[in-house]
């Protein structure tokens, strides 16, 4: 196992220093890529197709049609599943994407797929080199069989909290989340508070909620809420969206996310389950923006506690957090999340996995011979 997310490791590479490979990029189909409103995974997908076009590779990506990329698209469903009134089951479209994956494996140096396991069978048959990145929770009894049955597929987590449920996975590398920095600018912030992504219990909104009250701010929530978690927001959430100082706006584009966070005096990011990463965090930071956040999952690796935020433990941290995160430098939130989360970092921590698959790939099939 290696880890790629620090700037000092001597095995990142220098952009652009490895010769143009022919690469695909498998990314879910629930959302377009880039994702119209929410939808993190698809968003880094996004990001890591484009700066490896801006990079001089051969990018291909497998996706729904109405998705955005300057990289050759092959379409995998007429449009985003979440948003397609028809939609019922998903498995069929992924089916019908794996079988264009497989008439198409022998053209590419590599293939990244973000689309979980369903893919396991297949590229075990198939001589290309491939990586998987894991975008969800690991602490999953499910998940212990699976990885046991599948030792040689090689897996990228994107914190290292969020490889320590399934410590015998095959894990490579650990990449941490990255953003265009073009496409956030940093802003003075306002009073207001916001919480920034999807109302389930595990995202504690009620606890968000709580705070501003306790601190005597605004707060503004604009997240989604799944069908799923349809009967929670009904039950738990509306109820308290009554009281004063709290606006619900749903979920919000691009442009209205960055003005929204830039206008805030900070993220609340108060979560109740092992977070693999939090891409809403170094959205926030991207602004200049900072975060408080509890202390579960990924959020002491992505969180530099005093600088970009404060780590907590309770409602009563959180609320004290809030005058302490207001007096610090934003220009110092926005400087840190451009040397840890910009997507040339990634992208750079990624191709070093890529030629590290490639060369593992390369071995095994001599020593086969």
């Amino acid at each position: 196992m290696i880890s790629l997310a620090g700037p000092g490791d001597p095995r990142r590479q220098t952009r652009g220093s490895l010769k143009a490979m022919r690469i695909a990029q498998v990314s879910p189909l629930i959302e377009s890529v880039p994702p119209l409103l929410y939808g993190g995974t698809e968003r880094v997908v996004s990001n890591i197709t484009e700066q490896l076009v801006v990079l001089g590779h051969d990018v291909t990506l497998f996706a729904s049609a109405d998705s955005q990329t300057n990289a050759h698209l092959v379409a995998c469903a007429p449009s985003a599943l979440r948003l397609e009134p028809r939609s019922i089951d998903v498995l069929p479209h992924y089916m019908l994407m794996l079988e264009q994956i497989r008439r198409s494996a022998h053209h590419f140096d590599l293939i990244h797929f973000h689309i979980d396991y369903l893919h396991f069978p297949l590229m075990r048959q198939l001589a290309v080199p491939h990586v998987t990145t894991r975008h969800g929770r690991q602490d999953l009894w499910d998940l212990e069989p699976l990885f046991a049955a599948y030792p040689d597929m090689p897996l990228v987590s994107i914190s290292d909290n969020q490889r320590q449920p399934q410590p015998n996975a095959n894990w490579v590398a650990t990449v941490y989340h990255g953003l265009p920095r073009e496409k956030y600018s940093l802003s003075g912030g306002d009073d207001y508070l916001v919480f920034l992504g999807r109302v389930s219990p595990e995202k504690r909104v009620d606890r968000a909620i709580e705070i501003a009250k306790r601190a005597g701010r605004e707060l503004v929530i604009a997240a989604k809420v799944d069908k799923a978690d349809r009967g929670y927001f009904e039950s738990c959430v509306r109820p308290l969206l009554g009281r004063p100082g709290i606006r619900f706006v749903g979920e919000v584009d691009d442009s209205g996310k960055v003005e929204l966070l830039g206008g805030a005096a900070a993220l609340l990011f108060p979560i109740d389950w092992p977070e693999p990463f939090g891409l809403a965090m170094i959205e926030a930071m991207a602004c200049g923006t900072p975060v408080i956040a509890w202390r579960c999952g990924s959020v002491p690796e992505v969180v530099d506690d005093g600088v970009t935020g404060r780590i907590v433990d309770s409602i009563d941290e959180a609320v004290a957090a809030v005058d302490d995160v207001t007096a610090l430098d934003r220009s110092a939130v926005r400087r840190r999340f451009e040397e840890r989360f910009s997507a040339e970092r990634m992208v750079d921590d990624y191709l070093t996995v890529y030629e590290l698959a490639v060369s593992a790939a390369t071995t095994a099939m001599s020593s086969a011979a």
